[in-house]
């Protein structure tokens, strides 16, 4: 077989290659003329290769996705639409490209389309750059399959919460309901004593003061109770520094009542047998599963208006 090829100056070579008995195929030097009939152009927003297909006897265009398809999809495609077709690629060079490169990275200076030993000379477009195909990696596909997941699943999964949430509420409520009972007698004996011990200190200042008074007037003179009342005074000053010494806390009326009021409550739930530290379990459960469903419920999760999630009076 005999390939003629194009050197400067008009020239011509002749180059012989040996033919085997029983099959004979062109072939064609790595000084062969390429062909212009392959095109790379835009269209319609997308790259469009547009190939002359033997068979047929005109062109047809293959629309090219450089970041996702390689060397060896452009042949498939070829070959689908095709089936006499063999058809190679080959770098600037005339080296083969293996099937699985990408064709982005062909686009930056060209290549060679051979289909059944005819070199086509293919130019990039001028106004191809980076491809704005993004190529998904594993992480970007993990990532899209979960917000798909969010989006199909988000609503019966915060129904399903909600109803796990009603069913714990609803069991501590139960718990909770004996103790209330119980709670609430042990706090309005204990406010009794407390307000007792306040009425108490009440009337003993009122007699204190009512004795001195008749002392001072009608027993003795004030010279003589003068001195008593200092005496008074300072033991006054020294049990309430006595308190602060004990309580490490200021002897404020509301606060002594406070301490008055849990000592009495103590004494009471000891007597009923209540237990204050399962009491407060409860509770702190209670409130921690309330906020998680206040906090479900809120409306930039679940798209609800607000006066639909808003506490009925």
């Amino acid at each position: 077989i005999i390939c003629f090829t194009c050197i400067p100056f008009l020239s011509f070579q002749i180059q012989h290659r040996r033919t085997f008995p029983g099959r004979q195929q062109a072939f064609f030097c790595s000084t062969a003329s390429p062909s212009s009939d392959v095109s790379l152009k835009y269209k319609y927003n997308r790259l469009v290769l547009e190939v002359p297909l033997p068979s047929r006897n005109e062109k047809c265009a293959f629309f090219v996705r450089p970041m996702l398809m390689n060397v060896g999809d452009l042949i498939i495609d070829l070959q689908k639409e095709d089936p006499g077709v063999l058809a190679s690629v080959l770098s600037k060079n005339g080296e083969r490209v293996a099937n699985g490169t990408v064709i982005e990275t062909l686009l930056d200076k060209g290549f060679k389309l051979v289909i059944n030993d005819t070199v086509h000379d293919v130019h990039p477009p001028e106004n191809v750059a980076i491809s704005s195909e993004h190529a998904m990696d594993v992480e970007d596909m993990k990532h899209m399959v979960h917000l798909l997941h969010t989006a199909l699943n988000l609503p019966e999964h915060h129904l399903l919460k909600e109803r796990q949430l009603m069913e714990k509420v609803d069991s501590l409520r139960q718990e909770l309901s004996p103790l209330e009972k119980i709670k609430a007698d042990v706090s309005r004996k204990a406010e009794f004593h407390s307000s007792k011990v306040l009425w108490g200190g009440l009337a003993f200042l009122s007699v204190q003061g009512g004795a001195l008074a008749w002392l001072t007037w009608w027993v003795y003179a004030w010279d003589v109770m003068e001195p008593i009342t200092y005496f008074i005074t300072c033991a006054t000053s020294m049990g309430a520094f006595a308190y602060y010494v004990l309580t490490k806390q200021d002897y404020i009326y509301p606060d002594a009542k406070d301490r008055r009021f849990l000592h009495y409550f103590y004494k009471g739930a000891s007597k009923a047998q209540f237990n204050v530290k399962q009491y407060n379990r409860l509770k702190e459960e209670m409130t921690q599963v309330e906020d998680d469903l206040r906090r479900l419920r809120n409306p930039t999760k679940l798209q609800l208006p607000l006066e639909q999630i808003q506490a009925r009076p």
